[in-house]
């Protein structure tokens, strides 16, 4: 097999992280990969909120019932028509974000990191808790937050 089917077999919900910091390098990596996602007539209708303060973590856990991981970064991705260059970013935006997210989670596997893929849209709740966390304005939709570290332990795979 390719390397590329490789991660995608190899790539698994990881919910307990080790201390060890992730590098910006790697979190730049992994925004440039989300952003090379495919998206309808390439309207890119998505904005990330990148997050490694520990308060903010903490605030986020707190208000997150399936989001209470130890991951040292969030990555929250988000659909905003406003910065969909084409009308097709305003009607397709979940598929967008979620290829988007998709590329995240592939990306993070062949970087050697763990990650977690915490839904947020529909439930008005959890919107409601992270955009007041991340200071999300309404218009401005949260789909998801990727939880990202070092695994804690080793994975084995299937």
């Amino acid at each position: 097999m390719t390397e590329a089917i490789d991660f995608i077999f190899q790539r698994r919900s990881i919910r307990n992280y080790s201390d060890q910091t992730v590098e910006r390098e790697k979190i730049e990596l992994l925004l440039k990969a989300a952003m090379a996602a495919p998206s309808a007539v390439n309207s890119q209708p998505w904005e990330f909120v990148v997050v490694t303060e520990n308060e903010t973590m903490d605030r986020l856990r707190e208000r997150l019932l399936f989001g209470r991981y130890n991951a040292p970064v969030a990555i929250a991705v988000c659909g905003s028509p406003k910065v969909a260059n084409n009308p097709a970013g305003k009607k397709y935006w979940i598929q967008d974000c979620s290829a988007a997210i998709e590329n995240i989670l592939i990306a993070a596997v062949a970087l050697v990191l763990g990650t977690v893929w915490i839904g947020v849209h529909p439930i008005e709740p959890t919107e409601r808790s992270v955009r007041q966390v991340l200071n999300i304005p309404e218009d401005v939709t949260p789909l998801g937050i990727i939880y990202v570290g070092y695994p804690a332990g080793r994975c084995i795979l299937v």
